[in-house]
C-alpha cells in the first residue's frame, strides 16, 4: 500500500455529542463554513487530480436535467474561492493554495470544482416527492458507486443501508424539503476502516467491507446546502482519514462501542 493520505486530527468526533451521535444529527453551517480546507489539502487535490484525469468515468456523472444546477454550484464555489484565502484568480484559470493552476472550463463544472475544493460534490432535485441524485464529482466514495445511484431518489441512494428504514428516509426527505436558500446544515459520521485509501468505489452487489480491527478512523463532514436558482440541493463531503492513534483512548472507546 502507498503511503496514506492523512490528516493529523478530526476537527469533531460526532460519536460524543448527544446531538450529532443520533442519527441524523443535523446542526446549523456557521458563515460560509460550507467549503473547508485543511492540513490534507495538497494530498488530496493532487489525488484527485489523478483520479479525474485517469477515471473520469467513475468519478463524474451528469444528467442533462441537472445542467442547470450544475452551472450554478460552479459559480457559487468560484465565488467561495474569490473570497477564500490561498485561492488567485488568474485569468481563466485559479490558482489553488497547493500552488497548482486549474483551467476553468465552464463547460466541465463539476469536473473544475473538483480540482479545487476537497469536497465531493453531488446534486440532488426535487422529483415528484424525493429527492433524485442528478449529478457528482465523487472522487472519494466511501463503498458506494456513482453511476449505479445517479438518477436515484433518496431512498433508492441509500440501499443497502441497514438503518435508513422508512421512518428514517421519511425524516430525510422532510429535511430535504425545509433546507432554506442561505441557511446550510451538516452532520457528519465516523466509521473505523483498515483501508486508509480515500477512493474506494463499491457496487451493492458487492461484498461488504470487513473493518474488524481495523487502525484508521474514516470520518466525513455533509453539507446540505439549497442554490437559490435550480433550487437543487447541494451535498457535499468533506473527508478525513486518521490514524486511530489521533483519537483520544476515551473518543477510540466509544467509538468501537458504537459500532458494535
Amino acid at each position: 500500500m502507498t503511503d496514506p493520505i492523512l490528516q493529523t486530527r478530526l476537527p469533531f468526533a460526532i460519536w460524543m455529542d448527544p446531538r450529532t451521535a443520533r442519527l441524523p444529527g443535523i446542526q446549523p453551517v456557521q458563515g460560509d463554513d460550507w467549503l473547508r480546507l485543511d492540513e490534507a489539502y495538497a494530498r488530496q487535490m493532487a489525488e484527485r487530480d489523478r483520479l479525474i484525469a485517469s477515471r473520469p468515468e467513475i468519478v463524474h456523472a451528469l444528467m442533462e436535467r441537472g445542467r442547470p444546477a450544475a452551472d450554478e454550484l460552479y459559480a457559487a464555489v468560484l465565488d467561495w474561492t474569490a473570497r477564500t484565502p490561498g485561492f488567485v484568480r488568474k485569468g481563466e484559470a485559479v490558482r489553488r493554495p497547493d500552488g497548482v493552476l486549474v483551467p476553468l472550463d465552464p463547460e466541465q463544472p463539476l469536473m473544475t470544482l473538483g480540482r479545487l475544493v476537497q469536497e465531493d460534490l453531488c446534486l440532488l432535485e426535487a422529483e415528484g416527492e424525493e429527492h433524485v441524485l442528478t449529478g457528482a464529482i465523487l472522487c472519494f466514495p466511501a463503498s458506494w458507486w456513482l453511476t449505479e445511484k445517479l438518477g436515484r431518489p433518496l431512498t433508492g441512494i441509500h440501499v443497502p443501508v441497514p438503518a435508513y428504514d422508512g421512518d428514517l428516509a421519511r425524516r430525510v426527505q422532510r429535511l430535504f424539503d425545509a433546507i432554506r436558500v442561505g441557511q446550510p446544515l451538516w452532520r457528519g459520521n465516523a466509521l473505523i476502516y483498515r483501508d486508509p485509501t480515500l477512493h474506494q468505489p463499491r457496487r451493492e452487489a458487492d461484498p461488504r467491507t470487513d473493518r474488524t480491527g481495523g487502525s484508521y478512523v474514516r470520518s466525513e463532514r455533509q453539507v446540505l446546502m439549497r442554490l437559490p436558482q435550480s433550487q437543487a440541493v447541494v451535498f457535499s463531503i468533506h473527508t478525513w482519514v486518521v490514524s486511530v492513534q489521533a483519537l483520544e483512548p476515551a473518543e477510540l472507546a466509544a467509538l468501537r462501542a458504537a459500532a458494535h
